[in-house]
C-alpha cells in the first residue's frame, strides 16, 4: 500500500526541523509533501534541503481546507494527516500499516505521548499520554482517550471512535467515501476545531472502522487539551463549542438521539448553566448557528443518504 504523508506547517519550522527528518527517516518510499500555509519562516527551505514537495498556500487557509488541498493533490493509497508539531518514532508507520490493510479498517488512531514544546523542558509531560484516539460519549461531547495518563497505559489494540487530527493514518477510500463536495473531506465550516472528530463520525457512519495501534508511537505538542483549555483564546473556543452542534446535526441519526436524549439534554443545560457564569462569551457560538445551519444540512443529507445500515452507531467509550 503506498503512502502519502501530508505534513501541515504554519509557521512552525522549528518544530517541522524536527518533525520531517522524523518521517523521511522510517518511510523513504512514501510520498511526503509540506503544506505551507502562508509561512514566513523556514518551512519552505526545509522542504526544499529534504527534497520533499511543498504546497505553497497563499493567502492563509483554515486547517481543514488546507489538508482538503493536500489530499486532493496526492493519490496515495494511505494518506498520513500529520501536524508539524508531532513527532514520529521509529516503526511508526510500519505498525500503522499494518492495522490499516485489515478488513474493513478506514483509520488507525496511534499512541500520541506529550511532548513539551523544547526539549528537556517538562519531564513530567513527557512521561504523559496525549491520546489513544478519541471517544465522542453519549452527551455528544467528545475528548481524548487516556489524556494525562501515564505514557504506559493502553498499551493494548483496541477498537477507537477515530484518529485525533495530530497523526491519524486513513485509507484515501475512506477519505473518498466521507467527502462532502468535489474537494470537501474536513466540513470547511468547521475550520479546525473538532474537524477531525466530525470525519471519524462520518466514517463510522459509512461503515468504516477505525482501530488504536499502541505501536504506532508519536510525540505531540499538544495545544488544545482539557489540560489546556484555559490558555486558548476565546475566539477558538467559542468556534469549538459551536462545532459540537454542527456534528450533531450533520452526524447524529433520529434512533440515536432518541436512545440518548436524556443525557444530551441533561449535558446541555449543565452547558449553558457554565456559559452563563463562566465562559459568557460562548454565547455567541449560540448565535452563530443559525449561520451555519442551511449548510450544514445539506452537508447532512449528504452524510445521511450514505449511511451503512449495518454500520455501528459510532459512538464508544474509551478504549
Amino acid at each position: 500500500m503506498n503512502v502519502t504523508v501530508l505534513l501541515l506547517s504554519v509557521n512552525e519550522a522549528t518544530m517541522l526541523a524536527r518533525s520531517l527528518p522524523a518521517v523521511l527517516a522510517q518511510a523513504p518510499a512514501a510520498d511526503v509533501v509540506v503544506i505551507d500555509n502562508a509561512c514566513t519562516d523556514d518551512t519552505a527551505r526545509l522542504a526544499e534541503q529534504h527534497g520533499v514537495r511543498r504546497i505553497a498556500l497563499h493567502p492563509r487557509r483554515s486547517y481543514a481546507e488546507a489538508i482538503n488541498l493536500g489530499i486532493a493533490a496526492t493519490d496515495g493509497e494511505a494518506v498520513l494527516l500529520l501536524n508539524a508539531d508531532c513527532f514520529l518514532r521509529t516503526g511508526f508507520l510500519v505498525a500503522a500499516l499494518a492495522r490499516l490493510t485489515e478488513p474493513g479498517v478506514g483509520s488507525v488512531a496511534p499512541k500520541l505521548i506529550r511532548a513539551p514544546r523544547r526539549p528537556g523542558e517538562d519531564p513530567v509531560v513527557s512521561a504523559q499520554l496525549d491520546a489513544a484516539g478519541m471517544v465522542v460519549d453519549r452527551r455528544r461531547k467528545n475528548g481524548l482517550v487516556g489524556h494525562g495518563r501515564s505514557a504506559a497505559a493502553h498499551a493494548h489494540c483496541a477498537p477507537a471512535f477515530g484518529a485525533d487530527g495530530a497523526a491519524a493514518l486513513y485509507r484515501r477510500a475512506t477519505l473518498e467515501a466521507c467527502r462532502l463536495g468535489e474537494r470537501e473531506v474536513l466540513d470547511e465550516d468547521m475550520a479546525l476545531w473538532a474537524s477531525d472528530v466530525d470525519l471519524a463520525w462520518r466514517a463510522q457512519l459509512l461503515g468504516w472502522r477505525c482501530v488504536y495501534e499502541p505501536a504506532a508511537v508519536a510525540e505531540h505538542v499538544r495545544t488544545y487539551s482539557p489540560s489546556t483549555r484555559a490558555q486558548v483564546s476565546e475566539r477558538d473556543r467559542r468556534i469549538q463549542f459551536r462545532n459540537r452542534y454542527l456534528m450533531m446535526i450533520k452526524n447524529d441519526t433520529l434512533a440515536g438521539l432518541v436512545r440518548d436524549l436524556f443525557p444530551i439534554l441533561s449535558y446541555e443545560l449543565l452547558a449553558f448553566g457554565h456559559v452563563l457564569v463562566r465562559e459568557r462569551h460562548l454565547l455567541g457560538a449560540y448565535a452563530e448557528l443559525p449561520r451555519h445551519l442551511r449548510p450544514a444540512l445539506a452537508r447532512r443529507r449528504v452524510v445521511q443518504s450514505r449511511v451503512c445500515a449495518s454500520a455501528p452507531f459510532g459512538l464508544r467509550a474509551p478504549v
